[in-house]
């Protein structure tokens, strides 16, 4: 059974969203803030973690970052706060998504439902997107039957970004976790690698989407 996480401070907000999971056939635990969370993270697994920022004690994104380097599970932040400097800082560090208070617990729970699947399905090694198939173990790649001839670090960069799917990732974050490299102003290397990659995909180039002012998401 699908396993969630809800950590807010506010027992409301934790009791509606907890009623419309039970509803949705989710097995549900909470948290009353960040500390609480991530003890719960240490001893349980969890399919996808509904997390709250403004919390005492310790508070979303700190909790978050915490979280991310215990376990890979997608976390989908809540918050007050709309400002897009928010936004982006919350997806810089591996957020999946970022839903604004107030918010409706149907769209909520429709947001769970696509990280979910999109989780159980990146456990497949193999991922088709019309003509495009993405061999994970076999670190190749075929464009309409034809296997494309791509640079090891061409393939670490499309691997990535297949598995974080339709999560929007600066250029910052590709170039620590697929460079391993730390980020110092501006830097191409993620744009020419990008636009190499592209250029292999053919006529799957615009899978591969340009997040103006952050960096790039690939979206199928």
């Amino acid at each position: 059974m699908t396993r969630l996480l809800i950590v807010d401070d506010e027992l409301k907000i934790r009791e509606v969203v907890k009623e419309y999971s039970l509803m949705n056939g989710y097995e549900v635990d909470e948290a009353s803030d960040g500390l609480e969370a991530i003890d719960k993270v240490k001893n349980n697994d969890y399919d996808c973690i509904i997390l709250d920022v403004m919390m005492p004690n310790l508070d979303g994104f700190s909790a978050c970052k915490q979280i991310k380097s215990l376990k890979k599970i997608p976390i989908i932040m809540l918050s007050a706060r709309n400002e897009e400097y928010d936004k982006l800082f919350g997806f810089e560090l591996g957020v999946d998504d970022y839903v604004v208070k107030p918010f409706s617990c149907k769209e909520l729970m429709a947001r769970v439902k696509v990280i979910v699947e999109r989780g159980k399905a990146s456990n497949n090694t193999i991922l088709t997107f019309k003509g495009l198939t993405i061999d994970i173990d076999g670190r190749s790649v075929i464009v309409d039957n034809q296997k494309v001839n791509l640079t090891p670090k061409e393939i670490d960069l499309l691997f990535y970004m297949v598995k974080n799917r339709n999560i929007a990732l600066s250029r910052e974050r590709l170039l620590e976790e697929v460079w391993d490299i730390d980020y110092f102003g501006e830097d191409r290397t993620v744009d020419t690698h990008i636009k190499m990659l592209r250029h292999n995909l053919g006529p799957y180039r615009d899978f591969i989407v340009t997040v103006r002012g952050m960096g790039y998401k690939f979206e199928a």
